[in-house]
C-alpha cells in the first residue's frame, strides 16, 4: 500500500469515501420512514428531531447555532414543536434505524464481508480519537454509545466523523465572517449553480432577505455585480476549504499510517457502491 502523508488531503480523502455513508440519511427512503413512523409528516421536522437529538432538549438557538446554515427562525419551526411528538431518544434510534436499513439495501453484499467489519472498525477508532471542545454537534454525539452491530457502526462512526468537519467548517465560516447564508451562496456559485438564489437549500427564502445577503457579499468584494465569485470570493472559499481540511485531521490522528492506508481501502468498494446510487 502506498502511504498516505500528509494531512490535508488525507482528512479530504476519508471526507470523500465517508460522506456517502452518512447521506442515506438525507436521501434514502428509510429514514424517512422511520422517522413517519414516529409521527413526523414531513421531512424537516424529521430532519430536526433526529440530527438534534444528540443535543437533548435544547431551545431553538441552540440548534440554531449548532446547526448555522439555516436562515433566522428555520429551526424554531421544529424546536420544540418536534419534542412534542417524540423523545430525543427515540428520534436518534429511528434514525439509526433507517439509516441501517438503507446501507443494508444499498450495500447488499458488502454488508457481510470482513472488510466492511473492519472499516467499521478502524471508523470508530477514528471517530473517537479527536478532542471535543469546540466541536459541539461531534461532542453530543460521542455522547452516545458505540453501536455493536458493523453497519451500524459503520453509519454512526460516519456521521460523528461528519459532523467533527462540520463543527470545523463552521469555525472556518466564522473566522473569515462568512454567514451560513451566505455559506450556501458561496457553494453554489463554487458549484456551478447560477444563479445562487436558485440552489435549494436557499431558494424557499424571502426574496428581500436574499437580496440583503447578495448586496453584502458584493460590498465585500466577494461577488461581483452580476452575482458570481470574484477573485477575492474564490480565494475566500479556497481558504474556508482548505481551514476545514486541517481541522478535520484530527481524528486520523488517532490511526496508524498503515490503518490509514487500509481504511482508505476497505472503504472503496462501499463509498462507490453508494455513489453509483447517489446514496439513494
Amino acid at each position: 500500500m502506498t502511504q498516505m502523508q500528509h494531512a490535508g488531503p488525507v482528512a479530504r480523502r476519508l471526507f470523500d469515501l465517508t460522506e456517502p455513508i452518512a447521506l442515506v440519511n438525507f436521501f434514502s427512503p428509510e429514514p424517512n420512514d422511520a422517522m413517519a413512523a414516529l409521527g413526523f409528516r414531513n421531512y424537516w421536522d424529521g430532519y430536526f428531531a433526529g440530527r438534534a437529538a444528540p443535543l437533548g432538549r435544547v431551545p431553538a438557538t441552540v440548534v440554531h447555532a449548532a446547526f448555522y446554515s439555516f436562515a433566522d427562525g428555520e429551526a424554531a419551526r421544529h424546536i420544540p414543536k418536534v419534542c412534542e411528538t417524540t423523545t430525543p431518544e427515540a428520534a436518534h434510534a429511528a434514525r439509526e434505524q433507517g439509516c441501517v436499513a438503507a446501507l443494508r439495501r444499498i450495500l447488499g453484499d458488502l454488508v457481510e464481508t470482513p472488510g466492511l467489519t473492519r472499516a467499521a472498525e478502524l471508523l470508530a477508532k477514528a471517530s473517537t480519537s479527536a478532542p471535543t471542545e469546540g466541536r459541539v454537534m461531534y461532542a453530543a454525539l460521542r455522547a452516545l454509545p458505540m453501536p455493536e452491530e458493523p453497519v451500524a457502526r459503520l453509519w454512526h462512526a460516519s456521521n460523528m466523523l461528519r459532523e467533527h468537519r462540520g463543527d470545523g467548517h463552521i469555525a472556518a465560516l466564522v473566522s473569515e465572517r462568512i454567514g451560513g447564508i451566505e455559506a450556501h451562496v458561496l457553494s453554489a456559485l463554487a458549484s456551478g449553480i447560477y444563479p445562487a438564489e436558485s440552489f435549494g437549500r436557499i431558494h424557499h427564502l424571502p426574496k428581500s432577505h436574499l437580496a440583503k445577503v447578495m448586496d453584502g457579499l458584493r460590498d465585500r468584494g466577494l461577488l461581483d455585480a452580476d452575482g458570481r465569485l470574484t477573485d477575492a470570493g474564490r480565494a475566500t472559499k479556497e481558504r474556508i476549504e482548505a481551514l476545514t481540511d486541517t481541522l478535520a485531521a484530527a481524528p486520523y490522528d488517532g490511526l496508524e499510517p498503515p490503518e490509514l492506508d487500509q481504511l482508505s481501502t476497505l472503504l472503496e468498494p462501499i463509498s462507490s457502491r453508494l455513489q453509483a446510487t447517489g446514496s439513494r
